[in-house]
């Protein structure tokens, strides 16, 4: 089951929150945030390393008894965080990289749109469509 998504531009307040199911979300709103700690680490400690990949993932950012936190950030500094139930085994690292890869997109696509303002919660229904479908294909 995956638990939730959540977006946040390079000033760390969220964009984008979509958490399933929603009687833990205070929970899941404490675990997103203190991962964006582990966040900020990874990148100055990859500091220009990181800027020269074409490679944004982060990777298993840490795991708790309940959940796996894995972490993403964009060229422009924006951070995806993707936290899964931990008794989902079946999902692998690719699966992981690809579904951010496509978030990814979806985000650039919204940018891309005249009538966003950069720095706005994200309200777009293709979006929530393709975290749905995301979703979904997990469970």
């Amino acid at each position: 089951v995956l638990v939730g998504l959540i977006c946040f531009p390079p000033q760390n307040y969220p964009l984008y929150i979509r958490s399933v199911p929603t009687e833990n979300e205070l929970k899941f709103h404490y675990t997103v945030h203190t991962s964006l700690d582990v966040v900020d680490e990874k990148i100055s400690a990859m500091g220009k390393a990181l800027v020269d990949q074409r490679e944004l993932y982060l990777g298993l950012l840490y795991p708790t008894e309940d959940y796996k936190v894995y972490g993403y950030v964009t060229n422009s500094k924006v951070k995806f965080v993707m936290v899964v139930d931990s008794s989902n085994t079946a999902l692998r690292d690719n699966e992981i990289r690809s579904m951010f890869r496509k978030l990814h997109n979806s985000y650039t696509d919204i940018m891309c749109n005249p009538f966003y303002n950069p720095g706005d919660r994200i309200h777009s229904r293709a979006f929530d469509n393709m975290v749905n479908s995301m979703m979904m294909q997990v469970c």
